[in-house]
């Protein structure tokens, strides 16, 4: 079964201002930027990371299968003769063009998503609830950086009817070129939250960078924009600086276009009443958390605009469930029983802190069981790292987290805090805190991991699997549910 073409190479060529050396071939299935995980028939794009130049693997991607390879002109004489090659000045920017030339043939709805927290699960929510409407284009993974929006918009296929972005930033002036390059016809900012203080003066800086996605908008395009926050009016000024064509909020408050009405959390799922656009919907998240519900008004406020059907986007959020690393649930097996392990290891900041605290406070343990929180540095917090690590301890003693456990120097702050009772342990790095907990750990227990992606959380998950794996499990990644 042959894979059908996602770009013809003759037009690869002209987006990219480039010149091929044969043999090419007809046209490539999809574009690559990894030779260990590519698919035959991909486009290898040779880019030079902060590590890694993607010229070392060219013959390997060649090897595994490569249509063609995108390489540099100042690269090619360490390259393979009468090799498959497409010759530009600079990858990357050959990427970008190749990404602009993608958005230029595209017809489909456009909806780009940026946020200080929930920007992927909203993204994916997004390409669950439009995917039975028509062909749904997404980001994989947060690839949602210079690199990752424009080979998330190389790949987009011409005939997708919704393509949905993913925009990250952590320094003024990143997300404007990023939206520049998507072009939305529609803008989703979740929140404004305290994270990467160390690159801002204050919050409402945040939501400067943030409202530089109404920058890209098309002509008409509207913005959705969280109503409860308290930048939601400058957002609006920003928004109208930008003459975006129509603004439409989310939240609790009175007069939100889509407004939480109620909330309840089960055990693995939310049930949600709404109001969209004035009509009244429930439906259910496979998923608990309140915030996975504020962030749903998004996503169907999204739908409706893009012209989804709301009751049919309402029911596929029962789909939903938690990316790796994000709130994943997963059961360990102890010799006198069971314990519950909240895998949220891939990223944190105040805010999805607190949401994840609050979260295991609504967990029931078992009989004698604990509600045990493993916390690693918040990065990027500046001077007022201290302070907001300390401030935990409220929520901490509020949510009835019995016992918890520090890694990092920014998490002393906190452990120093909390109440001599509810300090499990504490280590300077993931790695000394690891034997601390895989000890604790007891029958019963509802474990939450969390810690910013540098803070190396995600180690104490995997050994944590597998100590507590069942009998005759080599992988603990069979116990996810």
């Amino acid at each position: 079964m042959s894979v059908p073409a996602l770009w013809s190479t003759r037009a690869m060529i002209k987006a990219m201002h480039a010149h091929g050396e044969e043999p090419l071939p007809d046209a490539v299935g999809g574009i690559s930027i990894d030779s260990r995980t590519l698919t035959p028939g991909d486009a290898f794009f040779a880019i030079a990371g902060d590590n890694r130049d993607g010229h070392a693997f060219v013959e390997a991607a060649l090897q595994a299968g490569a249509g063609v390879a995108v390489v540099a002109a100042s690269k090619r004489d360490t390259l393979p003769k009468n090799a498959p090659l497409i010759i530009v000045e600079d990858v990357l920017e050959g990427l970008r063009d190749l990404a602009r030339a993608a958005r230029a043939r595209l017809n489909g709805k456009v909806i780009a998503v940026t946020g200080s927290v929930g920007k992927t699960s909203t993204k994916e929510a997004l390409r669950l609830v439009l995917e039975d409407t028509g062909k749904t284009h997404a980001s994989a993974a947060s690839y949602n950086n210079h690199w990752g929006v424009p080979l998330s918009l190389a790949r987009c296929p011409a005939d997708a009817r919704f393509a949905v972005f993913e925009l990250g930033m952590n320094h003024a002036g990143e997300i404007g070129p990023l939206s520049q390059l998507v072009q939305p016809d529609i803008a989703i900012i979740t929140t404004v939250a305290p994270v990467h203080l160390e690159y801002f003066k204050s919050v409402d800086e945040i939501a400067d960078a943030k409202a530089e996605i109404f920058e890209g908008l098309v002509p008409g395009g509207t913005a959705i924009l969280n109503r409860d926050i308290p930048q939601f009016h400058r957002l609006i000024d920003r928004a109208q600086d930008a003459r975006v064509g129509r603004v439409v909020s989310f939240g609790e408050e009175e007069g939100a276009d889509a407004r939480l009405l109620k909330c309840a959390l089960q055990p693995d799922s939310t049930t949600v009443q709404a109001n969209i656009f004035g009509e009244d919907v429930t439906y259910k998240l496979g998923a608990p958390g309140k915030h996975l519900a504020m962030n749903s008004l998004a996503v169907l406020a999204a739908a409706k605009v893009a012209g989804a059907d709301l009751a049919m986007a309402a029911l596929a959020l029962a789909g939903l469930q938690p990316a790796s690393g994000r709130g994943t649930r997963i059961t360990l097996t102890l010799p006198g029983g069971s314990a519950l392990l909240i895998d949220e290891s891939y990223n944190a900041n105040p805010v999805s802190m607190r949401a994840a605290i609050a979260l295991l406070g609504q967990v029931q343990p078992g009989p004698m069981g604990r509600r045990i929180a493993v916390l690693g540095d918040m990065l990027e917090l500046g001077d007022q790292s201290a302070a907001l690590h300390r401030d935990l301890a409220g929520p901490i003693v509020d949510h009835a987290i019995d016992l918890v456990f520090c890694s990092g120097p920014a998490m002393r702050n906190l452990y120093d805090a909390l109440p001599s009772n509810r300090r499990g342990g504490y280590a300077t790095q993931s790695g000394a805190l690891e034997p601390q907990v895989l000890e604790a750990v007891s029958d019963g227990d509802a474990i939450m991991i969390k810690g910013s992606f540098g803070s190396k959380m995600a180690p104490i998950v995997k050994a944590l699997q597998r100590k507590f794996a069942p009998q005759g499990t080599t992988d603990g990644a069979a116990m996810q549910g």
